[in-house]
């Protein structure tokens, strides 16, 4: 083979690669959908009233909750602030017992499914 064909045959490869991984990408995204699409129909479905009922039961926690409750954080380091004042910083917040009243309230929502087990299956 001469420059010109081997030149000639390097930009039709070159087309070609150009062209699979077109389809690849396509192919790729349409695999992202259809997966996406397979994981919303496994979802259960729930109504728009529970949906609006546990919007409802996490803002009357959230509302509730004793923001002012010192021992809500684990860790807190007082400074002097330029005007001298004495402020507050470096604070940690430990949301397990919020955390733990947010899901007890929207558990309370529903009432738990029966599953079969391990045993039930076989």
């Amino acid at each position: 083979m001469n420059k010109e064909e081997l030149e000639k045959e390097i930009s039709i490869l070159k087309e070609r690669v150009e062209a699979n991984k077109t389809m690849s990408e396509g192919y790729v995204n349409d695999l992202a959908k259809l997966q996406k699409q397979l994981e919303d129909v496994n979802k259960p479905e729930i109504t728009p009233m529970m949906i609006d009922e546990i919007h409802n039961t996490i803002f009357c926690v959230l509302n509730d909750w004793n923001w002012n409750n010192v021992d809500n954080y684990q860790d807190y380091e007082f400074e002097i602030d330029y005007d001298g004042r004495i402020v507050c910083s470096n604070i940690s917040f430990d949301p397990y017992e919020l955390q733990d009243k947010l899901v007890n309230n929207v558990c309370n929502l529903f009432k738990e499914a029966d599953c079969p087990t391990d045993e039930e299956k076989e």
